[in-house]
């Protein structure tokens, strides 16, 4: 990153966001449902969930729920900023992204939750909703993955900067107009 940066992404999220990422793409595209594989790399993305839902309450700024929460009122003002081509700088989540985030890291419990259904509890064994439920909410989370790079790419022109670096480096480099460093 050419010029000042300031540390923005700890290591904790960077850790979860490596993991997610890296367990996702491993049990999507190269595993099935039901080998030990799958069913590992799950648990583990569900513990990586176990650590950075507490995070959000104690972790540092950019990292805390409060920070980016995309209420109505920071989802509009995004929303009403990307129709007229007016900035809007965040140096964490913007308000998008921020709901994005929330809707993947939901699907990814709920695949935790209809993965154990499928496997553990005997009184579903047989029953074909955890594994419909299963399929569609990976596939739904795949949507969102999807989109969730596109709009990392399609910010990183917008605004100059290299934003999925900063999610490996920890850094960023500040634009005017963003808020406050954390």
């Amino acid at each position: 990153m050419g010029g000042a940066t300031i540390r923005l992404w700890d290591p904790v999220v960077r850790v979860f966001h490596a993991s997610v990422a890296g367990a996702f793409f491993a049990n999507y595209l190269f595993t099935e449902e039901g080998d030990a594989w799958h069913t590992w790399l799950g648990y583990y993305a569900c513990f990586c969930l176990l650590v950075r839902v507490p995070w959000g309450f104690i972790g540092p700024r950019s990292a805390r729920w409060r920070d980016f929460w995309p209420t109505p009122g920071r989802l509009a003002a995004h929303l009403r900023a990307l129709r007229s081509g007016a900035p809007h700088h965040r140096l964490g989540h913007s308000p998008l992204g921020a709901l994005v985030m929330i809707l993947m890291m939901l699907s990814m419990a709920l695949l935790g939750l209809t993965g154990y259904l499928m496997q553990e509890v005997d009184a579903l064994w047989g029953a074909e909703w955890p594994e419909d439920a299963h399929r569609w909410i990976a596939n739904g989370l795949a949507l969102l993955v999807s989109l969730h790079v596109a709009a990392a790419v399609f910010e990183s022109l917008r605004v100059r900067d290299n934003l999925p670096l900063s999610m490996i480096t920890g850094r960023r480099r500040p634009l005017p107009g963003d808020d406050e460093p954390h």
